[in-house]
């Protein structure tokens, strides 16, 4: 079986490259019109730029997956904003895309928590659906959504999870079927499990992104060895192989939060069921320390009797 592994929306190991710069709504007010456009065009610009940036130092070392950072384009689903940031960049989100297309890298999006279908209240809702609209739009521009992916998380039980699970069902007819096409779903730490993650995901036929961190962290009732199958088979509509979410605890007492690194021994019981099933899957990093925590997790696995490194961000198990 083959890991590949990648890293979230920037290279810390690159100097001042962040995708993300800002430019807050209240600051976009104190500017004049012409200022106004001229500042979103401006941290457009750079953002899409440092993106670029971001692909080239994965092709350097190897790096396969990677996530786009979902504040590349500023203001873009503010009500009072929102604003037409493809035509004014199509020659960069093309390179990005063919970048993307080329080298066969696999890339995803993952809008914030409150991009969720399972509340009550039907601004939230639409909100999402603006949310998830925004990333397409962003892959479109580049020409990949076919290869795409958004990820985002069930939401929130608001008391009572059977009744939110029932409005989960009903609020993502409202989500334009094509969105819906490139859109996985990711078990938390406090709500959802992994199983009851798993059986949205059957019920949709939306692809699952396992995370063993949060799924520590809250324990689904059946085992994970008898979880993981149809974890798998999840994938199979999309024909991609499985993602995984790794992280590893800052401390005992602080388990949810991310640790800067990835601690191998935390993931091991993990990676001995991926060997025993043999399926090829991909790890997104999800450590502070972003690319480096990827490499060095790469180094750390590669040193253990069995574990091949066979290019610069993936390994071979046998």
């Amino acid at each position: 079986m083959k890991i590949r592994f990648g890293y979230v929306s920037h290279a810390i190991s690159l100097w001042d490259a962040s995708p993300a710069k800002a430019l807050t709504f209240t600051r976009y007010k104190q500017l004049s019109a012409s200022e106004r456009k001229e500042k979103l065009l401006e941290v457009t610009r750079l953002n899409l730029n440092h993106t670029l940036r971001m692909l080239y130092y994965n092709l350097a070392h190897e790096i396969e997956l990677y996530r786009f950072s979902s504040s590349i384009v500023p203001l873009a689903t503010h009500p009072e904003v929102r604003w037409d940031f493809t035509t004014p960049f199509l020659k960069e989100w093309r390179e990005i895309g063919e970048l993307v297309k080329r080298n066969q890298l696999r890339v995803s999006f993952h809008p914030n928590q409150f991009t969720l279908f399972t509340s009550p209240k039907m601004t939230i809702t639409e909100n999402a659906v603006i949310d998830m609209t925004y990333h397409y739009q962003m892959f479109e521009a580049m020409g990949i959504t076919d290869r795409g992916l958004i990820n985002i998380h069930v939401g929130g039980a608001y008391g009572d999870k059977t009744a939110a699970l029932t409005r989960f069902y009903e609020n993502l007819t409202t989500l334009p079927a094509d969105i819906k096409k490139v859109m996985t779903l990711e078990n938390d730490d406090k709500t959802y499990t992994a199983e009851e993650t798993l059986t949205v995901c059957e019920k949709e036929g939306i692809p699952l992104v396992f995370d063993y961190h949060h799924h520590m962290a809250n324990l689904s009732e059946a085992p994970l060895e008898v979880l993981l199958p149809r974890i798998f088979a999840t994938w199979s509509n999309v024909a991609v192989i499985p993602k995984v979410h790794i992280s590893s605890p800052k401390n005992e007492k602080e388990f949810r939060s991310h640790a800067d690194f990835v601690d191998s021994e935390f993931i091991m019981p993990f990676v001995h069921l991926l060997r025993e099933s043999g399926q090829d899957v991909d790890f997104m990093i999800e450590a502070k320390a972003k690319d480096q925590a990827a490499l060095k997790l790469v180094e750390d696995l590669s040193k253990l009797r069995g574990f091949k490194r066979v290019s610069g961000a993936s390994i071979e198990v046998k």
